[in-house]
């Protein structure tokens, strides 16, 4: 019978592969696991990703002072293993970590949660999640959508370039999940869930009724037949009474009636 060889016999990874993956997962923010800050340019502060940047610059108390930073912008990052700071790039010049599993040359983007499925759309000109099979870019509505949506929805010119009519977010490049309403108009999927909770079935923008409201437009013709039935007894009830409450003040009325 063969032995299987112990693991301690077994072939180990090179020790360039192993230090690529270092510290995976174990830094960065809540917005992305990564293993490097970048310097804004705009205002050469340092921070863990843009929306970072974004979330303490839009919330300065001096107005003229707030800012967003562009992401193609970014050239210099400081490795969080070693603390270089450096160009722009994967592998840590200076330690040899990857500084994000997934990156783009392009957007300056880096994640170590490669299971989002990142891709760059050049059409978009940005990196997107949920893989790149799943997705087709529209250039009517000037995003990407699920390919399930692909000759399957109504085109509204730049949809996405708008603002969330229910949280007035930008969605063209927002890390939350958006959805396209019956009616061509673009939300958070978060906001169309909460929209219908409150019983808001109808686009913050045209007012068209964004749900399929059949059910509901056959129960409110029943609760009209059944109120214009109940309402036919009704007043059948009521003329009754009134000829019986006429006849008895008639026949109270007519002398020869005596009484008991």
């Amino acid at each position: 019978m063969a032995e299987f060889s112990s693991a301690s016999t077994l072939p180990t990874p090179p020790e360039s592969q192993t230090r690529l993956h270092f510290g995976k997962l174990q830094h960065g923010c809540e917005h992305y696991k990564r293993r490097c800050k970048i310097r804004a340019p705009c205002c050469n502060q340092i921070f863990s990703c843009r929306h970072c940047h974004n979330d303490a610059m839009g919330s300065l108390s001096d107005p003229k002072e707030r800012h967003e930073l562009v992401r193609r912008d970014v050239k210099q990052v400081i490795c969080s293993i070693c603390d270089t700071e450096q160009e722009a790039a994967k592998v840590c010049a200076n330690c040899g970590v990857n500084m994000g599993e997934y990156y783009c040359e392009i957007c300056k983007f880096y994640d170590d949660n490669t299971e989002k499925g990142q891709f760059h759309c050049d059409e978009c000109g940005i990196c997107r999640v949920g893989g790149r099979d799943n997705f087709f870019h529209c250039p009517t509505c000037g995003s990407c959508y699920s390919v399930n949506l692909q000759g399957n929805h109504p085109c509204v010119e730049n949809s996405m370039k708008s603002f969330c009519p229910v949280c007035y977010e930008y969605l063209f490049d927002s890390i939350k999940g958006t959805t396209i309403m019956t009616c061509g108009h673009t939300m958070h999927m978060d906001c169309f869930y909460e929209m219908a909770e409150q019983n808001q079935y109808r686009c913050p923008i045209c007012s068209k009724t964004v749900f399929d409201m059949s059910r509901s437009w056959e129960h409110l013709d029943q609760e009209i037949i059944d109120d214009q039935i109940l309402g036919f007894f009704a007043n059948f009830l009521g003329i009754f009474i009134f000829v019986l409450v006429i006849a008895y003040l008639f026949v109270m009325a007519d002398p020869m009636y005596e009484g008991n």
